[in-house]
């Protein structure tokens, strides 16, 4: 058994496609319409066809699939220079700060108001946190 990804749900594919891959440059590996791939592994799918695929139905709600209770995690080796070409175009949570684990951060919502942290790489070899036994 092995942990692969979450895959958010999306309102607009093509609208979440361009987001991530124009503001944050991931590539795109394979495009099936309502499910898109992206090379480091990372995956949207089209909302309402992933409802109907999982329980048969699509939801009638009028609820936003981002609900403040994923965070998505990506890395940048230069935090300022992502930050620079990523806040102009987003709904920032906060600007680059240090966590108390030592890391530099921002995150934003993305167009389905799922929340995004950018962090620069966190060497874990050099962290002085707690190792587990």
């Amino acid at each position: 058994m092995r942990f692969v990804n979450p895959i958010p749900f999306v309102s607009d594919i093509a609208r979440s496609r361009e987001f991530y891959r124009e503001r944050l440059g991931l590539k795109v590996l394979k495009d099936f319409g309502s499910f898109v791939l992206f090379e480091t592994g990372f995956a949207i799918h089209d909302g309402p066809a992933l409802e109907q695929t999982v329980w048969g139905e699509v939801s009638l709600g009028d609820e936003r699939y981002g609900r403040r209770n994923l965070l998505l995690y990506f890395e940048h080796d230069d935090i300022d220079a992502a930050f620079e070409a990523i806040a102009p175009h987003v709904e920032l949570i906060h600007p680059v700060e240090r966590q108390a684990w030592g890391q530099r951060v921002f995150r934003f919502y993305d167009p389905d108001g799922h929340a995004v942290e950018i962090g620069e790489p966190l060497d874990l070899q050099a962290s002085s946190a707690p190792q587990d036994p």
